[in-house]
């Protein structure tokens, strides 16, 4: 710590390999997103700060997008002792802590404390996308000194920084309404000196949301009812990732989770913010872009791999969801990679080339 200061340094002035100046030369400490930024930068880039700094303000949020051919070591930007929250869009990570063991999917939000043994890492071959909210222990005492006896245990044990506690939180799924909130986390609303005083309240209002247990009360029926719901949705979701090739119908799935057909495709839009028949293409379409980026598979087989009989379908679909040809996906020539309007056709006949 440098003289005149009274907070611990950030995550990449520790690993910064450049030597610290000497005591006696004064000079401004880099901001965390600069120094988080060169972590990143060592981890293969793909984060954006949109708002704080974690050691002058106590909470940073942090968007996250890219792609790894080998597992990367997320565990390398936490900062000790923190309090972090994890919206995941895309992509799967393992979060461990001694016994506890966390796979973290496509949409799905993770809420766990930094303390050492905690490791974290994002699995190779697929695009990651995901935001996080990360407090620091001074942010948290300030909100949440006197509440203990009604925080979710995981934010219970990093405020009284005991062990032999739960560091992991089993995963809430990401609906509809989180997704809203991410993008608009990513373009807020207002600017300028107003911008700071949103990103704090968002950043507050996600502690509401899941930093508290629910309260005994009435509500503790629907509570139960919404886990029974979230329940059922996970095994539909465990049925159709089984059985891509040959999925159940919606009446088969209904009676294999427990449930009639209308209901489970009630509860499952709201939890997971789109229909099944969405969801089912969507997973899909991911298998069959890893099959394709594998080098194994061809057009054809890995369309036949995913349950497509019609190429003119499988490519239709798959140029919706990943955003070109099939047989130029590999090759990295994306709508965002800045493919041209003619790569997006996706006709038949390109196809039928391969």
């Amino acid at each position: 710590m440098r003289d005149g200061e009274h907070r611990p340094p950030c995550l990449g002035e520790l690993t910064a390999e450049a030597p610290p100046p000497a005591k006696s030369v004064a000079r401004t400490p880099p901001a965390c997103d600069f120094a988080e930024g060169r972590i990143w930068d060592t981890l293969g880039g793909g984060w954006q700060c949109l708002h704080g700094c974690y050691c002058q303000h106590g909470v940073s949020i942090e968007w996250h997008d890219f792609a790894c051919d080998k597992p990367r070591d997320w565990a390398r930007s936490f900062h000790p002792g923190s309090v972090e929250l994890c919206l995941n869009l895309s992509g799967h990570a393992r979060l461990s802590c001694q016994k506890e063991s966390v796979l973290l999917g496509a949409c799905a939000i993770a809420l766990y404390a930094v303390e050492p043994g905690l490791s974290a890492w994002r699995l190779p071959g697929e695009r990651h996308q995901y935001l996080t909210v990360e407090y620091s222990p001074g942010f948290l005492e300030r909100h949440l000194n006197g509440h203990e006896s009604a925080l979710h245990p995981v934010v219970r044990a990093a405020l009284r920084r005991s062990s032999g506690t739960p560091r992991v939180a089993p995963p809430w799924r990401l609906t509809a309404s989180h997704r809203k909130e991410m993008e608009s986390l990513r373009h807020p609303p207002v600017a300028g000196p107003a911008a700071a005083l949103w990103y704090q309240s968002r950043a507050l209002d996600y502690m509401a949301q899941f930093f508290f247990m629910p309260a005994e009360s009435a509500e503790a029926g629907a509570g139960r009812r919404q886990e029974v719901s979230r329940a059922r949705v996970q095994r539909a979701i465990g049925v159709l990732s089984q059985r891509l090739s040959e999925p159940p119908t919606l009446e088969e799935l209904g009676r294999l989770v427990g449930c009639s057909s209308f209901h489970l495709s009630r509860i499952f839009s709201r939890e997971m913010g789109m229909t099944i028949p969405q969801y089912l293409r969507q997973i899909r379409m991911e298998r069959a872009a890893e099959l394709l980026k594998s080098g194994k598979f061809n057009v054809t087989e890995a369309a036949l791999e995913v349950g497509y009989n019609s190429l003119s379908h499988f490519s239709h679909a798959f140029c919706e969801t990943m955003g070109c040809c099939p047989g130029l996906y590999p090759l990295g020539l994306t709508r965002s990679a800045g493919a041209t309007g003619a790569l997006s056709l996706c006709s038949a006949t390109a196809i039928r080339r391969q």
